[in-house]
């Protein structure tokens, strides 16, 4: 499930505005259909950097750099956006991007796998995005877990839509159904997870491909 492209375009021009940068970003992501959270989302992680105090930020997959630029924009002077990306080229442009935007002193970008890098900060992160391997999800939040303080967030992408249809999870997350694909079941046993950790309170954003949005309550 999608949100309808009228409230989706809606909540963004209520949201904080892309600037040159990120509207470049987007086109490029639209030309080449590279998937991005878009600017209705990328206003909210903005937003929700802000609403913790973050100082600390890591994702788990930043791509070219489309989210860590928005989160570095909610950041203090000092505040940190750690970036992980497996793609060297990618890695590149997003500090390419983030330099332009005169918010490359705000972020630290890490080549490799994400949850391999994340063994080698202590934290403590305040915002954390998980936006890699789908089946993957579950060994992130495992891996960061610990490293996010009381009144920390963990977001993570693609609960509604993705490389999946809407239906396809709410059968297994509503309906209990298994699923022969590993994305909508890394899904589903990401939710479980966060769900069921008494540490963390979990809720839905329903923009973009949907977040789930877990702060840390104990």
């Amino acid at each position: 499930m999608t949100v309808p492209d009228d409230v989706e375009t809606f909540a963004a021009t209520v949201g904080p505005q892309p600037d040159e940068v990120l509207e470049e970003m987007a086109d490029r992501a639209e030309e080449t259909g590279f998937p991005t959270v878009g600017p209705a989302v990328g206003g909210w992680l903005q937003q929700l950097a802000g609403l913790v105090d973050a100082r600390r930020v890591f994702e788990f997959g930043s791509g070219f750099g489309y989210s860590a630029y928005w989160f570095a924009r909610g950041l203090p002077a000092d505040g940190e956006v750690i970036l992980t990306e497996i793609d060297a080229d990618e890695l590149a442009d997003a500090r390419e991007y983030l330099a332009r935007g005169g918010l490359d002193d705000r972020a630290r970008f890490e080549h490799g796998d994400a949850i391999e890098t994340v063994d080698d900060y202590a934290g403590p992160f305040e915002v954390v995005l998980i936006d890699n391997e789908k089946e993957r999800y579950v060994e992130a939040f495992e891996a960061v877990r610990a490293k996010v303080p009381v009144g920390g967030l963990v977001v993570a992408d693609n609960m509604t839509a993705g490389p999946f249809e809407f239906t396809a999870i709410h059968r297994v997350v509503v309906g209990g159904e298994a699923s022969d694909d590993e994305t909508v079941q890394g899904i589903a046993d990401y939710l479980a997870a966060v769900r069921t950790d008494e540490a963390f309170e979990t809720t839905l954003l329903p923009l973009g491909e949907g977040l789930a949005v877990s702060r840390r309550v104990a």
